[in-house]
């Protein structure tokens, strides 16, 4: 992780897929701004502030996130005077989170979508560049359907794929990460439908999307 102070009311934070895995969090929960995630930031504007004197106590937060081609985040963290903007303050350290252990290398994950529109609002998306084919991602993709909304449950994720940090900040654009997959999943399988299985955005593709 490295913090450096670009003036008084701003700084960069940059941080790689090492410095997730020291801290229990795997791609998919960093991307889907987690709970987990928000303890991580919390974390580093405590370290900002003994490194670089950065104080956020009372100020509003505005953060940046970019994720580069050579595998680091960059996030430009700025602060925003509430006496100037008039706007509520952002107290850290009244915030509280609570950890969870999760593996870098987690091989499931699962994505609520509000709508079967939006599924395929999504599957439309991937159909126009390079996340197209799926089957080298994850051996099997499956379209629950629950409480009327509908569930995306990838398992045996190739976490290795070169391609898994762009699919992890594209599909957070059209759905919401779900956590405690396993224990979501056997959810789904008890009480959900199963509306495509194993290769459920091909399908989509194939039978509902232009």
């Amino acid at each position: 992780m490295k913090l450096e102070k670009l003036n008084d009311d701003k700084i960069r934070i940059t941080l790689n897929l090492d410095d997730l895995k020291e801290n229990d969090i795997d791609l998919h929960t960093f991307m889907s701004n987690s709970i987990e995630s928000q303890e991580l930031f919390l974390d580093m504007l405590d370290k900002a502030e003994k490194e670089l004197g950065f104080v956020t106590d009372d100020y509003k937060v505005m953060i940046e996130a970019l994720a580069m081609t050579n595998g680091n985040f960059v996030l430009t963290v700025t602060r925003i005077n509430p006496e100037k903007n008039n706007k509520a303050t952002y107290n850290k350290k009244n915030v509280t989170v609570k950890r969870k252990s999760s593996p870098i290398n987690a091989k499931k994950a699962i994505y609520c979508f509000n709508s079967f529109d939006e599924f395929c609002n999504y599957c439309n998306f991937l159909n126009s560049n390079v996340l197209k084919n799926m089957n080298s991602f994850a051996d099997s993709v499956t379209l629950f359907e629950y409480n009327e909304k509908y569930y995306l449950v990838f398992t045996n994720i190739i976490v290795n794929n070169s391609l898994l940090k762009l699919f992890c900040s594209s599909i957070t654009e059209f759905a919401c990460f779900v956590s405690d997959a396993d224990l979501f999943e056997s959810k789904l399988l008890e009480y959900g439908n199963i509306i495509m299985k194993d290769n459920a955005i091909d399908d989509c593709l194939k039978y509902f999307c232009k």
